[in-house]
């Protein structure tokens, strides 16, 4: 009796049976967990709105001028689809030089940054150029813009537009559109002219 007992009992069947085990409880814990996440995705609400705010440009460039006694470009009537998210005066740098600068975003998140700076020198004007290449471009606005484009191995927005008129810089960088930059020049144009 006690050799039918032995050879019931073989200590590798049992060894096979618990490695066989684990690697079932393993694959049940994975099947479990993906489950958890699964539904944590899904049952969880989600804010897709856009978290940066617009910006009250006009009121920030109003602020500025009233203590600059500057004429800050702040078109009142953007495009259709335009906002600001970037309004910002800085009127007491290291070098000098005052600056305004205003960021809008398009309809397609295409962007369009205003750069007006004060009392430039040619130094200031070259390092805001650095890296940049002129191109040609026709524009029929009045004022003489100036037309550049990132040179090799230049990591910038497409386009540049500057515009430099009696000690004043205003330059356009952009991911826009050269007709929608268009539509902003001729904006910026209306401000100079006020």
């Amino acid at each position: 009796m006690s050799l039918q007992t032995e050879s019931q009992y073989d200590p590798d069947s049992a060894a096979k049976h618990r490695a066989k085990q684990t690697v079932i409880n393993l694959a049940l814990s994975l099947v479990a967990t993906l489950g958890i996440v699964l539904v944590t995705v899904l049952v969880v609400p989600r804010d897709d709105s856009n978290r940066i705010k617009p910006v009250d440009y006009v009121a920030a460039a109003t602020a500025a001028e009233d203590s600059s006694k500057l004429n800050l470009v702040a078109p009142s009537t953007l495009p259709e689809g335009w906002w600001a998210n970037q309004a910002k005066w800085s009127q007491s740098s290291a070098d000098g030089v005052k600056v305004w600068k205003v960021g809008f975003v398009g309809p397609q998140n295409q962007y369009v940054g205003i750069t007006q700076a004060f009392d430039v020198n040619p130094t200031w004007v070259a390092m805001q150029l650095s890296g940049f290449e002129k191109y040609v471009y026709t524009y029929g606005g009045d004022e003489g813009w100036q037309f550049y484009q990132p040179g090799k191995n230049t990591d910038a927005d497409p386009y540049l537009w500057v515009l430099e008129k009696d000690g004043m810089f205003i330059s356009m960088n952009s991911t826009a559109r050269p007709l929608e930059l268009q539509e902003f020049a001729k904006l910026i144009e209306q401000e100079l002219a006020k």
